[in-house]
């Protein structure tokens, strides 16, 4: 120790609330919102800047397409344009939460919804390759342009989000520390998050499949179909919140409110199935058959999830996540 306190004296002297500069953190404050912590703009380098805004301006520009594509369907008469209409619908949501996973994605840093982002880049690209395979002369020519933007640019954003995922992830260690517990439970916690609202859209996009599959609904349909929208968004929220604020029993309410859903995708079928055959397009059947899939995977991996992130509940990452910076 003798030998140590010189070198030791000729430091500065170092308030109690000093640290020294080699235990400083070299990255600045996250910024906590109710989702988590989130990086500062400032904080991302030059060509993560540039890949995200190259990817936003990209989805809204299939955004575009997408909204002029429903107009002109929407105005049309035929039977493939209604059936044309409401994929185009169900497309227009997924760009619309593509653009909230890569938002969230990059300024987390978050590998669970930049892998979630990827599946959903992939949803709308296997969606518009049904859609267009099973669409008439006259509308492969109006989706053509459309369907080639989707798939190009789609092809883009899978390769570089999956080389964006490959990279180191520091948001983990940043969050939970050194303990490798804390960053798995990181990890699962962000997985359930990202699968709660995968399955938002899931659900949203079988509404829409209900709402634009008959015209002509009947009072118990259309009042059916609300309550399945509200309760959605309802069960929605409640998984996120319970996700968050570590609550075993909104997690239980969470897994219950699911059951409702089950019997409001088997109503979805019933009544899909029953134009079965009425005439000679396939495109809503195609979509049921696409979102059904879809759905079942998505409800296995948030349940898997969910029942792992319980049993983890209560060991500090939720004071971690949400402590006001000082």
């Amino acid at each position: 120790m003798d030998e140590i306190s010189p070198l030791l004296g000729s430091q500065p002297q170092q308030g109690p609330d000093l640290l020294s500069p080699n235990l400083r953190p070299r990255h600045q404050e996250l910024i906590v919102t109710p989702c988590g912590p989130i990086k500062s703009w400032s904080e991302l380098s030059c060509l993560l800047k540039l890949y995200f805004c190259f990817t936003v301006a990209s989805l809204l520009a299939l955004l575009g397409l997408t909204v002029s594509s429903i107009y002109k369907q929407h105005m049309g008469t035929d039977v493939s344009d209604e059936d044309n209409f409401t994929v185009s619908l169900i497309q227009l949501v997924g760009i619309l939460f593509c653009i909230y996973y890569i938002t969230r994605g990059i300024l987390q840093e978050n590998r669970q919804e930049l892998v979630v982002f990827v599946l959903s880049v992939l949803v709308v690209m296997i969606r518009s390759v049904v859609n267009f395979s099973v669409v008439d002369s006259k509308g492969k020519q109006e989706l053509l342009v459309r369907f080639v933007c989707i798939m190009c640019l789609g092809v883009v954003h899978v390769l570089c989000t999956m080389l964006l995922i490959q990279r180191p992830n520091m948001m983990a260690f940043r969050v939970g520390g050194a303990l490798e517990r804390l960053q798995e439970q990181y990890f699962l916690l962000n997985l359930c998050f990202s699968m709660v609202t995968f399955d938002l859209q899931a659900q949203l996009c079988l509404c829409i499949l209900i709402t634009t599959s008959d015209s002509a609904m009947s009072a118990a349909s259309s009042i059916i179909l609300a309550v399945g929208v509200v309760w959605a968004c309802l069960t929605a929220a409640v998984g996120a919140v319970a996700v968050l604020k570590e609550a075993k029993v909104l997690v239980w309410i969470f897994m219950v409110q699911n059951l409702p859903q089950v019997a409001f995708f088997v109503y979805l079928m019933y009544t899909v199935i029953e134009k079965w055959f009425q005439d000679n397009t396939y495109t809503l059947e195609a979509a049921a058959v696409t979102g059904a899939l879809i759905s079942l995977v998505i409800k296995v991996v948030l349940f898997w999830g969910l029942i792992r992130l319980v049993h983890s509940f209560g060991q500090g990452l939720r004071e971690r996540m949400f402590a006001s910076s000082r």
